[in-house]
């Protein structure tokens, strides 16, 4: 009878260690965003864009692939994804109601009362979406992981841009600066020899989305990174670019491993 008791019991400090180790995890939320995932131009604001298909084409009208690469995202965490596939060039999303940028030169020269009605209608929508999934996130206890997913023009003004993937943060903010570190050394071998590079091509803390939620809340509960991808890779498709993308999935499931375990998390700090 004992031997009997004493084999059942076996597995139990396992069990126990296990329970132990989830109790400790960090619980961390995903959140995925797509501000520039299309270049669609809704019917009543048509007038304005014609003659201006080659711009809407351009990286001014939209990101190529990263809609794409932020459904993939989604998908494989079964995390909330928050898109949109209207023009940057309508309204951008990823700029404050008092960036100059807000409104392009197709839609600056509206009346008044016409932006107001372009900021109701697809500004605020989608900003509030974002916020509030962060917002229950953070009430419920969790970690705040935001990826906003976008892309980049290989050259700019003549200048070629020195990467094939930008990591974007607040290097002011010293878990997004230890998240990002922890990923650039997970994503690199991955995409090897592909250059990962972090606040470039562009800073991290410049106004947009993930800035405005920083202001919003607490380190302790959010991290906002924006990741940049080439865009030579979704124009030109094909084996390389479906490589890439399922590479930065794995990286990242790597890199939540990382965040989530209590020793390594990049929030230990705080």
């Amino acid at each position: 009878m004992s031997a009997r008791t004493s084999s059942r019991a076996r597995p139990a400090p396992r069990a126990a260690a296990a329970r132990a180790a989830a109790a400790t995890e960090e619980t961390v939320a995903l959140i995925v965003t797509c501000e520039h995932g299309g270049n669609d131009i809704p019917p009543a604001y048509r007038p304005l864009f014609a003659g201006f298909d080659d711009v809407l084409a351009s990286h001014r009208g939209w990101d190529p692939g990263a809609l794409q690469l932020a459904r993939d995202v989604a998908r494989g965490f079964a995390a909330p994804l928050v898109a949109a596939t209207v023009s940057r060039l309508v309204i951008e999303l990823n700029r404050s109601p008092r960036h100059p940028s807000l409104y392009s030169e197709r839609t600056r020269t509206l009346a008044p009362a016409a932006r107001a009605q372009l900021l109701a209608e697809h500004y605020a929508p989608y900003r509030d979406a974002v916020e509030q999934h962060v917002r229950t996130a953070a009430a419920d206890g969790a970690r705040v992981f935001h990826l906003s997913c976008h892309s980049f023009t290989p050259m700019l003004q003549g200048v070629v841009r020195q990467t094939d993937i930008g990591l974007l943060y607040d290097a002011r903010r010293a878990v997004e600066r230890r998240l990002c570190g922890h990923w650039a050394k997970l994503l690199a071998p991955r995409i090897a020899p592909l250059r990962v590079r972090r606040n470039y091509p562009y800073r991290g803390h410049a106004d947009g989305l993930t800035t405005y939620l920083r202001r919003r809340f607490p380190e302790a509960s959010y991290a906002g990174v924006e990741i940049e991808v080439n865009q030579k890779y979704p124009l030109a498709g094909g084996r390389a670019w479906s490589t890439l993308r399922r590479q930065i999935v794995h990286s990242l499931a790597d890199l939540l491993a990382v965040i989530r375990t209590p020793s390594t998390s990049p929030w230990k700090a705080t």
